[in-house]
């Protein structure tokens, strides 16, 4: 019997304000991809479909969808930028 991965979700700017927390801890399936992650964030947080953008990173690396995520993986999603 295997044990579902528990990640956390590191969130910033606008989708710490869409959520309302800095992190959520959630139990994911085995083998869960950075997209399925995304939907479910998506699914979960309607606003943060209004985003343009939504890059993610999985321990400080930039993942793109297919990147599978395990046990105490650290996701961050990082909504759009802008500066000058």
């Amino acid at each position: 019997m295997s044990i579902m991965p528990s990640i956390r979700i590191l969130l910033f700017g606008i989708t710490r304000e869409i959520v309302g927390s800095d992190s959520i801890e959630l139990i994911v399936a085995e083998f869960a991809t950075v997209a399925e992650i995304k939907q479910r964030m998506l699914m979960s947080y309607p606003p943060l479909r209004l985003l343009r953008s939504l890059t993610m990173a999985v321990n400080g690396v930039y993942a793109d969808g297919d990147t599978v995520v395990t046990d105490n993986d650290e996701i961050a999603m990082i909504p759009p930028v802008s500066g000058g």
